[in-house]
């Protein structure tokens, strides 16, 4: 699963895994990192997910990365704008008032480049990866943001009934990635309505505080 599967799935309009509408969870839980207006949020893997205009219209700033340039192009024309444009090391920098999206590999996303962030709201950044690569990923995040908390998002179901992606990223996983940094609360699990591909599913609210070191 690399690069190129990702953008064919946008090129292809194959983004079944784009809500349309701010998730719910998103909408019920955020409260729970008690972030103040104006706070930074740093949404991996954003898309032109619809999270974002909530997130601005509830008075956040958004920082957001994002492979294919075609998502990056669709958010900016449904939010109606049109951003400057600049290199940010080999990474594309879009910016317009309150929102910044770096549009190109995550993983070459500097901490310097993205700047500091309060928050760190995740939906389909690490249900997105095989289990392979979300040692690295949950690794690169922690480095970029500096260990800013999180409101984590994630599927569980049977991952023997049903491929990926979405993953299922369980209870254990969670724990696994981020145990050693931050203090986890479980939110919320509430069933996917009508499942994945038909089988059974839950949708599952984590927050992700820092560790008192």
């Amino acid at each position: 699963m690399d690069a190129h599967f990702w953008l064919g799935r946008w090129e292809r309009g194959e983004i079944g895994f784009h809500e349309g509408r701010p998730n719910a969870l998103l909408v019920k839980h955020l409260s729970a990192l008690a972030l103040a207006r104006g706070a930074r949020v740093f949404v991996p893997l954003c898309g032109k997910t619809a999270d974002i205009p909530w997130l601005l219209s509830r008075g956040f700033r958004v920082a957001g990365a994002e492979l294919s340039q075609l998502a990056v192009k669709e958010l900016f024309a449904g939010l109606g704008i049109t951003p400057a444009e600049s290199a940010a090391g080999s990474l594309q920098h879009y910016a317009w008032q309150d929102i910044d999206i770096f549009q190109g590999d995550l993983f070459e996303l500097t901490k310097a480049a993205l700047g500091p962030v309060e928050a760190i709201y995740d939906r389909a950044a690490l249900v997105a990866l095989p289990e392979p690569m979300r040692d690295r990923y949950a690794a690169s995040l922690v480095d970029q943001t500096g260990g800013a908390p999180q409101l984590v998002i994630s599927f569980e179901y049977d991952q023997a009934l049903v491929s990926g992606p979405p993953f299922s990223v369980p209870a254990d996983e969670i724990r696994r990635l981020y145990g050693a940094r931050y203090e986890i609360t479980l939110l919320e699990s509430a069933p996917v309505e009508g499942g994945l591909r038909g089988h059974p599913a839950s949708e599952t609210a984590w927050a992700l505080r820092k560790k008192a070191r």
